[in-house]
């Protein structure tokens, strides 16, 4: 036998084997064959094959070498390959190449040479008909339904006029005999009894078995042409009859037999196009729609008697055949019934000589009729939103008329409008009518929407189901729509999705107020994905470019529309709709909102607008052009080469993203020459439309204030100087109430201050810049000095100080009163810049300031806050704060979390931002000045002490203290400036304590305010959190408490508490004021603590403070930080704690000594929790945002940091005290440990991790015992007692804290009674097996032992698993051993902490129970043997 080869063989052993199998002369297990190549001529087939099969050395695929060169042969081409037809053709050398192209020319001159004409001379012919008309009739089509032949009378489907001539021809006898042999006639019935299978494959003649009828001539399937002889046509018929003759001649069995031959031998494809042929000529012959196989079957079925009977399968097919035929008869008397039906009901009836009604059609034809009425009541059951072409929602009740267009062929006919889903299905129409309504509708929609006008009526979000339903790939596709008008409409549905003008109106209202030009990225907040490569090198790690790469576009669009968008080319795009399909103004203003709403995304997004290939060249060329003319027409028919108030806003939108883009713009793109083309004339100057006009140079003047806000465009200052000050000058003089033009110029008059106190700020920033150039270093490069110096800004004050006294008289007038409240905050703002710049400048003389801020003081400030209007604007405070409540307005404006909104809609019936009467912007720019000049004049500030203590402020300010607002987009922008308010009275109050004793009253309140203020502050108020805690949160000024006698009343407090109870306590009760007093004598050292902690938010306060300050040159970016969270966490008292445990809880295991902690870490840890007892003492408010089961999380690191940090004793007393504020009966019944802490997953696997930590490093301290017991109350998950009677049972033995100590009620412990029968279970076990003993842990003896007590003598109906358990386990209670332990499980009755066990028994049983210890144990009396096998 032949050895298989293997895998381990050698090429030497494969060359053996095959050796061997040749000499075996063995079959192969396959046949190689060589397919011979035709084109080469080499010969095959069945004789080569048979060669083969008889030749075995041919079968072998040898390859010989013998042939082959020595050398490599030459690169020559291969020879062209030959045609298989080449052979075939018959060519003579002689024979003319010209006129062999000639014989085979297809060209239309050899086609038209060869036309002969026809013979005519034997057609009679014929005149046309003499009538008494001058031209012939007019053939109307309403005339022809009586003239008409029907279609197989004249040759198939013929013109209406064709047929009118055959019928006219008809009329007068003239129709061809051609048409007149193709009438239809009625075939009689056949002879011959044959099957159907039969007659639906043969094609037998209609008159095969009757004698007197001659049979068909020919065949219907082969006509004989092509055979290429004289006499084809003859030959076909005698084949034909003799085929006839010979199925005559044939029984039906023969035929039957015969026809299963033929189809076993025929291809199937010749099997079905002989039937379809058979199928047309009968369609032919029989017109009236029964086929010939239709009337063999009836003449077969009425001589079944002499037909054999056929097989069951064939009765199967054969019924199935006659049902399905009577079925069609069936739908086809129905269907005509309907169509009567449908022509009584329809309002107009269908005629005939109508075009395409000659059949009926009733699907179609229902839609003549009257609709359904519409629904009169309202149902419970949610219905399908409809709208109307304006987005309006239509009620389902209501009835609209049907000319309104309303009204199609959907799901539900009778209600007027389009769903959803229809518009998206019309979008996506052929027709461009149906693309361009369906997308300006869904614009529509997306407008009323973001408005909120439909959350009172729909269910869930429009926005979101939209996006959801894949709308932002339906507006981009639509935007390559090569037709202008579906274009347009999808500009308008994506500016509706995107931009909602309502919130760029706010945004551009407080851009005067204080840091107004900075805003927050519009962006959504990011989730952290889940890390798939954690234990991954870092090499082998994905990055998060990589992965946001990997990511598809439905997903990028799911998490940020913007990011989806601008990732499926949507800049491009709008470019060359700017560029090249040039618009209607609508849409150029709709793509520059668009381009807005994109930059305001964030820096990078505005960096792609800008990086974009002539997107902005396009812009500034088309719409901000340097020259323009006059239009000549009153309506703009296009808005290109004249400037735009949104092109400009556009602008400044993308300078806020950073200064290196704003110097991009200002050099590369020449904003500069815009600016001063702009604002070197008057608004009436500059051949504009006067609304227009003031809305450009606003948007002007808004752009070189981002400019100068980063130190850049100063120098522009220096050259429009003396525009600015003939524009301050006309603002003062044509400012009246009555113009309609008012709300323009007051928005152009706080953008100009907004400019100037801007170039204040740069300028005062000169002088340390030129310091800093002169002294720096090769190393160093500070940034260069603006060109606009302080001189350049001094001469300002004098005319904008006239301007501020005349506004403040303007307040005691009515009519002037709205434009003051305007415009005073601008003002107040810039001389707050000026002021805070003065002090720092070489040309200070203080003597001067102070008389000035004395005058200003005097004149200015102490009028404005004791005039009725601010005092009016003061009490509003609490009712237009953020802060104290959530905004209860009837508008919910619709948004979606991929693309986040300020939810502005509805602003102007809003209090908060109304200009008249919000207080944010006149009292921020108030307190900031008051603040400024009492840190210059620091005797002034006892004269500003009146805002601090009036009623309304005071009455704020203790509602802000209870607040708890919500951090989101729709808030933030809002939040910040009231932030800023608060921050700046608690700053004001700070100098105001030492110095007067009316605001030292106050203190407390102010310090509470601080420490709520403080976990609010959004990012971007890094400088703002950094100042509270180095000054007001650590002030012993503010902490009033701790030298007025606080600590004493505490230790008073906790004697008389001694008193009552008259037993011990646990260590906190004469602690607690000693160690308060320590603690205020430590605030310094503790302030210097948490600023260490918070070191590294260093870069960031660095950040907010040139913000804040007023740094300009320095600033990198008027964008703040993504709105990922307040700057601070909630909890922040507990970072220094937190960190600890990060550094060695975590990593140590907790194992570490006091030794081994970092530096300091013991003292860090004293701190952190003298500070928390200072708080939960004096300040619980600032700490209620924080759960009590994450205040007992966070302080559990104190035993997982180390292995006896616990044990030092300032630790051990500062922990007692906290752990006795924790367990008051109030934070008892507040405390849910059901609830996962913050940052875990659970509280039991921190129980867990203590439970452990107690085991190895506890050494039975009664701190940590308290600690462990606290989560074993019944109210709280049972998987904490199991694992401690179950893993963690061995710790029982050193948990020797009692009840006195731990001071929490037994009866947390011991009620309701358990009833989980596996706890039960290791209680009952615990105490049997002595693992659980009074002397070691009295509290949980007493707790398993009441739980044990109430189990085995319940009595309640249980199931039968629980009812066997309590007679079990009551069984072996009353036969141990152990008398004590059984005396107590039977006799147990209460807790009760002054006994001496901890707990009262009963003196014997009570009767009840007696009687059922009885029946337990006596069911098991005759059963002595199971119980003694039992124990």
């Amino acid at each position: 036998m032949l050895r298989r080869p293997k895998p381990t063989d050698s090429e030497a052993d494969l060359l053996k084997d095959q050796q061997e199998f040749i000499k075996s002369g063995s079959l192969s297990a396959a046949t190689v064959f060589r397919r011979p190549d035709k084109r080469r001529g080499e010969a095959g087939g069945d004789a080569e094959e048979a060669h083969n099969d008889h030749n075995p050395e041919s079968q072998r695929d040898v390859v010989t070498i013998e042939d082959l060169p020595d050398e490599l042969p030459s690169l020559t081409p291969a020879p062209p390959k030959k045609s298989r037809f080449k052979n075939s053709r018959v060519t003579f050398e002689d024979e003319d190449a010209g006129e062999r192209l000639d014989r085979h020319d297809t060209h239309i001159s050899a086609v038209l040479s060869k036309i002969v004409e026809r013979d005519t001379s034997s057609i009679p012919i014929s005149l046309p008909e003499v009538t008494g008309m001058a031209f012939p009739k007019v053939l109307h089509r309403s005339a022809t339904g009586t003239q008409q032949v029907p279609l197989p009378a004249i040759g198939g489907k013929k013109s209406i006029f064709a047929r009118q001539i055959a019928a006219q021809r008809l009329k007068d006898g003239k129709l061809p005999s051609h048409f007149m042999s193709q009438t239809p006639q009625k075939p009689k019935p056949s002879v011959q009894n044959l099957p159907t299978q039969t007659n639906l494959d043969m094609d037998l003649c209609d008159h095969a078995g009757d004698p007197g009828v001659a049979p068909i001539s020919s065949s219907r399937l082969v006509s004989g042409e092509g055979l290429g002889v004289a006499n084809s046509l003859d030959d076909t018929r005698r084949i034909h009859r003799e085929n006839q003759q010979k199925l005559l001649a044939m029984s039906p069995s023969e035929i039957l037999e015969e026809q299963k031959k033929l189809l076993c031998q025929l291809d199937p494809r010749l099997v079905e196009f002989v039937r379809s042929r058979r199928a047309e000529n009968s369609s032919c012959k029989h017109p009236e729609g029964k086929s010939s196989e239709e009337s063999v079957r009836i003449s077969s079925g009425s001589s079944s008697d002499a037909a054999p009977c056929p097989k069951p399968k064939e009765v199967g097919m054969e019924a199935a055949e006659g049902e399905e035929g009577e079925e069609e008869e069936e739908e086809d008397e129905g269907v005509s019934l309907r169509c009567v039906m449908i022509e009584k009901e329809l309002p107009v009836k269908p005629q005939k000589e109508w075009v395409h009604m000659d059949q009926v059609e009733p699907d179609k034809l229902e839609w003549m009729g009257n609709l359904p009425a519409p629904r009169k009541t309202r149902t419970k059951r949610a219905m399908q939103a409809r709208f109307d072409f304006n987005g309006i929602l239509i009620p389902p009740t209501e009835d609209l008329p049907t000319h309104l267009g309303l009204h199609h062929h959907g799901e539900e006919p009778e209600r007027a409008g389009y769903s959803l889903q229809e518009l998206f299905l019309l979008s996506r129409s052929q027709l461009i009518q149906q693309r361009t309504l369906a997308l300006s509708t869904l614009g529509n929609i997306l407008s009323k929407a973001r408005a909120g006008e439909y959350h009172s009526t729909l269910k869930g979000s429009i926005l979101s189901t939209l996006l959801d339903a894949g709308l932002l790939f339906l507006l981009r596709f639509a935007l390559d729509d090569g037709v202008e008008g579906v274009m347009s409409a999808a500009v308008h549905a994506l500016r509706a999705l995107l931009v909602c003008r309502e919130d760029e109106e706010c945004l551009d209202l407080t851009f005067s107020w204080f840091r107004g030009l900075a805003t927050f990225p519009l962006m959504p907040s990011q989730e952290e994905e889940e890390e798939e490569d954690e234990h991954l090198d870092e090499i082998l790690k994905v990055t998060a470019k990589e992965k946001e790469e990997r990511k598809t576009d439905h997903d990028v669009a799911q998490q940020d529309v913007i990011k989806g968008l601008l990732r499926m080319k949507l800049l491009p795009r709008l470019r060359y709709i700017l560029e090249v399909v040039r618009p209607s103004p609508r849409v150029v203003q709709d793509i520059l909102e668009v381009l807005t709403r994109i930059a305001r995304h964030s820096s990078s997004s505005a960096t792609q607008v800008i990086d974009c290939p002539r997107l902005m060249e396009t812009v500034m060329s088309e719409f901000l052009p340097t020259t323009w003319t006059t239009p000549s027409l009153p309506l703009l028919q296009s808005v290109y080469g004249r400037p735009l108030a949104c092109a400009m806003k556009l602008l400044r939108i993308l300078a806020t993203s950073g200064r290196h883009a704003c110097a991009r713009l200002l050099n590369s793109f020449s904003v500069r020459e815009r600016l001063s083309c702009l604002l070197s004339a008057e608004p009436s100057e500059l051949l504009l439309e006067p609304y227009e006009a003031l809305s450009v140079t606003t948007e002007a003047y808004r752009m070189w204030a981002v400019a100068a806000g980063y130190g850049q465009a100063c120098d522009l200052y220096i050259d429009l100087y003396p525009a600015l000050v003939r524009a301050l000058q006309s603002f003062h003089r044509t400012l009246a109430p009555s113009d309609p033009l008012l709300q323009p110029q007051l928005q152009r008059v706080l953008a100009l201050l907004a400019l100037l106190t801007q170039v204040t700020h740069t300028a005062g920033c000169h002088q340390e810049l030129h310091a800093d150039m002169v002294s720096s270093t090769g190393d160093e490069c500070p940034p260069p000095p603006p060109p606009v110096s302080w001189i350049h800004v001094t001469g300002l004050p004098a005319s904008l100080l006239g301007h501020l006294k005349s506004f403040v008289k303007g307040l005691d007038h009515q009519v002037q009163r709205d434009v003051s409240l305007t415009l005073l905050p601008a003002y107040l703002l810039y001389f707050a810049a000026f002021y805070h710049q003065l002090t720092k400048q070489s040309c200070f003389k203080p003597v001067e300031t102070l008389y000035e801020l004395e005058q200003l003081a005097s004149e200015v400030l102490l009028p404005l806050i004791s005039h009725g209007a601010v005092q009016d604007l003061i009490k509003n405070l609490k009712s237009s704060s953020v802060v104290c409540r959530e905004q209860s307005t009837s508008v919910h404006p619709d948004t979606s979390p991929s693309l986040p909104g300020l939810a502005c809609p509805g602003w102007r019936d809003c209090v908060v931002l109304m200009a008249s009467s919000c207080p944010f912007p006149l009292l921020t720019s108030l307190t900031l000045l008051l603040e400024t000049v009492a840190c210059i004049h620091k005797g002034l500030t006892c004269k500003f002490t009146g805002l601090l203590v009036s009623e309304p402020v005071v009455c704020y300010l203790r509602s802000i203290t209870q607040a708890t607002p919500t951090l989101s987009h729709t808030q933030a922008w809002l939040l910040r400036h009231e932030h800023h308010l608060i921050y700046l009275l608690v700053c004001l109050a700070y100098r105001s304590v030492p110095i007067d004793a009316q605001v030292a009253k106050l203190a407390p309140l102010y310090h509470q305010v601080a420490l709520a203020l403080l976990p609010w502050l959004l990012p971007g108020s890094e400088h703002l959190a950094h100042d509270l805690l180095s000054t007001v949160i650590f002030s012993k000024d503010f902490i009033s408490e701790s030298h007025s006698g606080g600590p004493e009343a505490i230790e008073l407090g906790e004697l008389k508490l001694h008193e009552e109870t008259s037993h011990h306590t646990s260590p906190s009760l004469q602690t607690v004021g000693a160690l308060l007093r320590e603690a205020c004598h430590n605030l310094p050292s503790i302030r210097g603590c948490f600023l260490t902690h918070l070191a590294h938010l260093e870069s960031s306060v660095q950040v907010s403070q040139d913000a804040l300050l007023g740094r300009n040159p320095w600033i990198k970016s008027h964008l703040l930080p993504e709105l990922t969270g307040p700057t601070l966490p909630s909890d922040w008292p507990y970072l220094p704690l937190l960190s600890l445990y990060e550094k060695t809880g975590v990593s140590g295991g907790g194992g570490l000594t006091v030794e081994q902690l970092p530096h300091g870490a013991l003292q860090t840890v004293t701190q952190c929790l003298q500070w928390l007892l200072v708080l939960e003492v004096w300040r619980e408010e600032a700490l209620r945002v924080v759960l009590p089961v994450a205040k007992l999380a966070r302080l559990s690191c104190v035993f997982l940091c180390s292995s006896d940090l616990f044990l030092e004793k300032p630790i051990q007393k500062l922990t007692w005290g906290l752990f006795r504020l924790l367990t008051r009966p109030s934070r008892l019944d507040s405390m849910d440990l059901n609830i996962p802490p913050p940052g875990l997953a659970s509280f039991q696997d921190l129980y867990s991790a203590l439970l452990t930590q107690y085991e190895a490093v506890s050494f039975g301290d009664r701190l940590f015992g308290c600690w462990i017991l606290l989560p074993l109350q019944r109210k709280y998950s049972t998987t904490m007692r199991l694992a401690m009677f179950g893993e963690h049972v061995g710790s029982l033995r050193s948990l020797g804290v009692t009840p006195d100590q731990l001071s929490i009620p037994m009866e947390r412990f011991t009620s309701p009674p358990e009833d989980s029968l596996p706890l039960v279970h290791l209680y009952f076990r615990s105490l049997v097996t002595g693992s659980l003993k009074p002397c070691w842990c009295p509290v949980l003896y007493v707790v398993a032992l009441a739980h044990v007590n109430t189990f085995v003598f319940s009595q309640d109906a249980a199931a039968q698993e629980v009812d066997a358990a309590r007679h079990n386990m009551l069984r072996k209670i009353y036969y141990m051993t152990d008398e004590v332990l059984k005396n107590h499980l039977l006799f147990f009755r209460l807790p009760k902490r002054d006994s001496k066990l901890g707990f009262d028994t009963y003196d014997q049983l009570p009767p009840i129970r007696a009687k059922y210890l009885d029946s337990v144990v006596g069911l098991q009396n005759g059963h002595c043997s199971d119980r003694a096998e039992e124990q």
